[in-house]
């Protein structure tokens, strides 16, 4: 490999360990064979103060900083790999672990994930999985996914309205508004928590409060005149197949939305549960709704388990 081909892999190393530690990726999923490579070979803490600059020392970090917790198991990783080595101790990783050791741990947390074109979405969220009675406080695989997949499909939203069903924390939602030109974003969600959160998340990612708006909108008592009201060309939602409890409540929507004024209609969806994703599709298919698996590759962008099922479908009205 040549010198810049070198250079370019390495560079994009260090990109892994900021996008890694700033969306609080599992630790096991960084490349920590090359910092141990680097120690080992040059017997010098350099690569460290590199790694430091991209992640605790990073800007991002002091503005919209990951949980307490994460950072110090991420710290003492580093701390880890030196003390292994032959390398003289670095003093700023000591400083950086002091700085958490004495930080108070709290419910909640940032996290960021950087675009292509340059930037950041933030949002701040739940640390716990489940809090408040909802699972609509966290950033789930499934948002992730379908954000990479507007990314590469921008023709569906630019200078488009588009309506998101159950936006959650507002990460796939955040993405398109800031990256695919939607004329009118319209985030939805029904639980008092997860709207207030929804508004908050927005106002830290600086979008046009013209352009984008949150509704409180229940599946079971929208109006027809609320669904109108939204304008939507396109309509989204990411992880809402979950709970057998609201998939019909969910099907009769979206048979609703697709015999009405026809958008351009994309679920996406972690299938944890054959059995609960098979009751889906089925329900639509009794709806009168057709569905089409987009079975295309999206661009890698985001840091999350790709190991898990993940599958995004269009809905058309049965012919």
């Amino acid at each position: 490999m040549s010198t810049e081909g070198q250079n370019q892999e390495t560079e994009d190393i260090f990109m892994n360990f900021r996008d890694y530690f700033f969306s609080m990726t599992r630790l096991t999923s960084y490349p920590w064979a090359f910092v141990e490579k680097e120690l080992e070979s040059s017997k010098s803490t350099h690569v460290i103060s590199q790694i430091l600059n991209q992640t605790c020392c990073h800007h991002l970090c002091t503005k919209f900083p990951p949980s307490v917790r994460y950072r110090r198991l991420f710290i003492s990783e580093l701390i880890k790999r030196v003390e292994a080595t032959d390398c003289d101790p670095l003093d700023e990783l000591y400083d950086a672990l002091g700085d958490v050791i004495g930080a108070e741990e709290t419910a909640e947390c940032y996290k960021s994930y950087f675009l292509p074109g340059g930037g950041a979405v933030t949002v701040q969220e739940k640390v716990a999985l489940i809090s408040e009675g909802t699972t609509g406080l966290v950033t789930w695989e499934a948002a992730l996914h379908l954000a990479e997949w507007a990314l590469d499909n921008q023709q569906y939203f630019r200078n488009r309205s588009v309506l998101e069903l159950g936006s959650g924390v507002g990460l796939t939602g955040i993405t398109v508004s800031a990256s695919c030109g939607p004329s009118q974003f319209t985030f939805s969600d029904c639980h008092p928590s997860v709207l207030l959160k929804l508004r908050e998340n927005i106002g830290l990612n600086g979008l046009d409060q013209k352009a984008v708006r949150v509704e409180e909108l229940d599946w079971a008592s929208v109006t027809e005149d609320q669904l109108r009201a939204t304008g939507a060309d396109t309509v989204i939602a990411a992880d809402v197949v979950y709970d057998p409890v609201v998939v019909e409540t969910l099907v009769s929507l979206l048979s609703r939305i697709v015999t009405g004024s026809s958008p351009d209609v994309f679920i996406c969806s972690t299938v944890r549960n054959a059995d609960t994703y098979r009751g889906f599709t089925q329900r639509l298919e009794n709806a009168g709704l057709v569905h089409k698996v987009l079975s295309g590759p999206v661009r890698r962008v985001f840091p999350y388990n790709r190991g898990s099922n993940i599958e995004i479908i269009k809905l058309y009205k049965k012919r």
